[in-house]
């Protein structure tokens, strides 16, 4: 399917305390499989919803996957509060989505997509980046919600200044407790995430007995897949996408 054979667009739906807003993408152009397009809901990094993340949802639909990218910073005006640094951006983005809110904003999404002529959300996944990466493994502790999660350099173990708690939050103590197959992906020249980190992970979730699959990306960086960034890596990006792309057809 082509990019001329995908509608995409702004929309807003019912969550927590209010009405949140995201960015839909649909296939179109034809008839789709029996019972409907499979749903996909992305959670954005800790730079909200940008022009890439935009690109990425149009890709997925275009690929065959109902898919809303839920704004997880609309109730702080679509980013983050003002910030004095690079640090202190990521402290507030991380503080303005944590995950006591940002999952059930994905779920709310989720519902949403459900009210859609063509979507069969019944067969739903969830994929997030970098601090959505880490949703994603929040959201995939839930029942049977997804059926499947995809999380790109997800920070194991978060700093305590991005928890409202003032403690870590550890996505590896988090892991054991999967309730569905998860796909991991990380460069191996992150600079904000050791292998160490990212092996333990892999181990912990494999203890939940789904399936678990852990990529690694050599002379890869952080957000390596952002065709915008200064750490774009094609290659690796390019069989990232291959990879998510097969695991969610596997799977939904």
């Amino acid at each position: 399917m082509s990019a001329a054979q995908v509608t995409a667009r702004w929309v807003e739906f019912p969550s927590i305390g209010g009405t949140i807003r995201g960015y839909l993408a649909l296939p179109s152009g034809g008839a789709g499989p029996a019972g409907g397009w499979p749903a996909v809901v992305m959670a954005h990094e800790n730079l909200g919803v940008t022009p890439h993340r935009e690109e990425v949802t149009r890709r997925l639909a275009a690929a065959g996957f109902a898919t809303l990218t839920v704004d997880l910073f609309t109730r702080a005006g679509g980013a983050p509060a003002e910030f004095s640094s690079p640090s202190d951006r990521r402290i507030k983005a991380f503080l303005s989505a944590t995950d006591d809110q940002a999952v059930p904003d994905l779920l709310a999404g989720l519902r949403f997509l459900a009210t859609l002529d063509g979507v069969d959300a019944a067969r739903a996944g969830v994929i997030g980046f970098c601090m959505g990466g880490g949703t994603a493994i929040a959201a995939a502790l839930l029942g049977d919600a997804f059926k499947a999660a995809v999380s790109l350099y997800a920070l194991p173990v978060l700093l305590p200044e991005y928890a409202t708690s003032g403690r870590s939050v550890d996505r590896i103590a988090q892991a054991p407790a999967i309730r569905c197959p998860i796909q991991f992906h990380f460069g191996e020249q992150d600079e904000v995430i050791p292998l160490d980190q990212v092996r333990r992970l892999d181990a912990a979730a494999r203890t939940s007995g789904l399936p678990v699959e852990t990529h690694t990306y050599a002379g890869a960086g952080h957000a390596y897949h952002d065709d915008t960034h200064r750490n774009h890596a094609s290659e690796a990006a390019a069989l990232t996408w291959e990879r998510a792309l097969a695991f969610l057809r596997t799977h939904l």
